[in-house]
């Protein structure tokens, strides 16, 4: 059997566990399989690489700070491989450049144009466990480019379709859960899910899967496989695939809590549309991620704007507004930092009628406050006070039993 396996960094974030995962995979090579390993960086490894990115310079050097993040990844796949070699089972360790990963050229989010499996093909067919860097690859220049945040999981799951196998993800988690455990700790395990149903929670906050990989998974058809690093497959884990039988007779499936969100409200528009559309396109301009919009009318018939975006991207914000007086001068922008986005899933909300007022209902019980609301086919989102998700959460949690 060809499979790919990726690896978290708390999944290898000391040398005992990269130890522990090289004997798991010479094992499991041992019993005929072809191994393709995708692994992230150590730890926080990427997080002390911006901050001491930060120590030696004020500015964002985005070309340089990608050759600086693609370390990581580059000193956990050898020592891995090493591992492996050890245990009497070959190995060969390969760069996101080495196995031809072209993207384009963003840096740190970056998007997959082509992988060239040639070389990892050869090696799998020489009987090596192929141990690829993940998160990384190379634009049309030769520079190296980062895919972003959940990026070896891109990585990971693009593999897996050029090489038509399963993908295997696992983390320090074992398996998707209805609420994040950390904050709800009688949240329930989902033993299968769809692709749709995992990629709408992690498009909305859930931490467990990046959505680029899940939307790749099902545009190829990829077996997904979520689990907990070393435990065994068949008590653990969530599997996911284009199969919503199990979960056609759940309203909603799953709460995404997003705490990385801030809301820009903006005051004063002329109405007529062409101020919005001129923020809009500078909003593009910028490359500033939105997602919760809406649009009322204030004082004097002016337009008041709001929109949500993630907090990381508010000195884009910030940037925006002051190199654009000629717009923004006339008008009042307002930053709201202290909320959070709770989004409930489910592929049977469709077809449910009274949803949302049950959602409502649980908040008012507990008396949640919430500001903004979007809705989609299979999701109801608002944004709350920070201060009440531990009273949100359980509510909401408990009237959808999840």
């Amino acid at each position: 059997m060809l499979v790919v396996e990726k690896y978290g960094g708390s999944s290898v974030a000391t040398i005992e566990k990269i130890k522990d995962i090289a004997a798991h995979l010479a094992e499991r090579k041992k019993q005929g399989d072809q191994i393709v390993v995708v692994a992230s960086a150590m730890g926080k490894t990427t997080n002390q690489l911006i901050e001491e990115s930060k120590q030696v310079s004020g500015k964002v050097h985005p070309r340089e700070l990608d050759a600086l993040l693609a370390l990581g990844e580059g000193k956990t796949v050898p020592l891995l491989a090493m591992a492996v070699q050890d245990l009497g089972v070959d190995a060969i360790s390969l760069t996101g450049i080495q196995i031809g990963l072209k993207a384009t050229s963003r840096h740190q989010r970056a998007q997959i144009k082509h992988i060239d499996a040639t070389r990892i093909k050869r090696h799998l067919d020489e009987g090596k466990i192929v141990v690829v860097a993940g998160f990384q690859g190379t634009n049309d220049e030769g520079d190296v480019v980062t895919l972003g945040r959940g990026g070896s999981d891109t990585s990971a799951v693009a593999l897996a379709a050029i090489l038509q196998c399963p993908c295997e993800i696992y983390t320090d988690v074992n398996g998707l859960y209805s609420v994040d455990p950390r904050k709800y700790p009688d949240a329930k395990k989902l033993d299968t899910a769809s692709y749709d149903l995992v990629m709408e929670m992690a498009n909305q906050g859930s931490k467990v899967m990046e959505p680029r990989s899940v939307e790749i998974a099902k545009k190829y058809n990829v077996h997904l496989y979520i689990g907990q690093s070393l435990y065994p497959k068949p008590k653990y884990g969530t599997i996911v695939m284009d199969n919503q039988l199990a979960l056609e007779d759940k309203v909603i499936s799953g709460i995404s809590i997003n705490e990385n969100v801030s809301m820009i409200t903006v005051r004063n528009i002329p109405s007529g549309g062409d101020t919005t559309c001129r923020i809009f396109n500078l909003i593009n301009q910028y490359e500033i991620n939105v997602d919760m919009i809406n649009q009322s009318i204030g004082i004097n018939n002016n337009l008041v704007l709001s929109f949500s975006c993630n907090k990381d991207d508010v000195h884009l914000v910030d940037k925006m507004v002051k190199e654009n007086p000629g717009i923004f001068a006339p008008l009042t922008v307002d930053k709201q930092n202290d909320l959070v986005k709770l989004s409930l899933v489910g592929v049977g909300m469709a077809s449910h009628f009274g949803v949302a007022a049950r959602v409502f209902n649980a908040l008012d019980k507990v008396n949640v406050h919430f500001y903004h609301i979007t809705t989609s086919e299979i999701t109801i989102s608002v944004t709350i006070d920070a201060a009440k998700l531990g009273d949100a959460v359980p509510v909401l949690a408990a009237e959808f039993n999840l």
